[in-house]
């Protein structure tokens, strides 16, 4: 098999490698929910999304709470969304999701980090055309008959579903988001990971030395503590 199907089920793992920085975006998640909806999760599907994460991810209830208290106080540190947009080495699309409270020091970075890998950093609208953005959910497959489960979705927005390892995968668009996180809440589902990620609608085939290449410009951006997650159009299939 292939670096770019190795790299894919690194990823599964390296998601939430790393315990202090992992908490720190999950934190920031946290704050951009907390920012835009407000801090009660029944009626905030965003950080009932960004709750669930950090529970995946093992993040203490306390520290949990503690993040939305501070989000919901006057002393909040002021987070902004930024996307950034650019080609990494050979011509592979890549988009950035930052949240970060000093825009300049963010941009600065990425374009580092684009420049040293032979890339370029490019602007809004650059490549964001190569992507859908979609709600994608992670179910653990024990116990769970997708043939049924996909009847019981489909009113709920459910677009497609993929059966990846030990892991059934939903797919819908991003206006369904909501509606798809409480059909699965009241149907008592437990998502192992719950995101609204930008798909591409085409992607690049490269040999594993050009995979490599592009991986390292990946990792580079993923290191970042103001970076959430990184998307691209490197073909990960086998």
């Amino acid at each position: 098999m292939g670096r770019a199907f190795e790299f894919r089920k690194e990823r599964k793992f390296k998601r939430w490698a790393g315990m202090a920085k992992t908490f720190t975006r999950i934190g920031r998640e946290i704050n951009l929910a907390v920012k835009a909806g407000g801090p009660n999760p029944e009626y905030n599907s965003r950080l009932r999304m960004a709750i669930q994460n950090a529970k995946s991810a093992n993040m203490p209830k306390t520290n949990v709470e503690s993040a939305i208290k501070k989000a919901s106080s006057k002393d909040a540190e002021n987070f902004t969304e930024v996307i950034y947009e650019g080609y990494g080495p050979h011509g592979v699309a890549i988009l950035v999701e930052t949240a970060t409270d000093n825009p300049t020091r963010t941009v600065a970075n990425v374009r580092m980090y684009f420049d040293r890998s032979h890339g370029a950093l490019g602007t809004s609208g650059s490549v964001s055309y190569m992507f859908n953005r979609k709600g994608v959910f992670k179910l653990n497959a024990e116990g769970i008959d997708a043939d049924e489960l996909e009847l019981e979705l489909i009113d709920a927005g459910l677009e497609d579903m993929k059966r990846e390892e030990d892991e059934v995968v939903l797919f819908t668009d991003f206006s369904d988001f909501g509606t798809m996180q409480k059909a699965l809440e009241d149907r008592n589902i437990e998502t192992t990971s719950a995101q609204l990620e930008w798909l591409p609608t085409m992607s690049k085939k490269l040999n594993d030395n050009e995979v490599e290449q592009v991986i390292k410009l990946i990792d580079k951006l993923e290191e970042d503590d103001d970076v959430l997650n990184v998307f691209h159009t490197m073909d990960m299939s086998e």
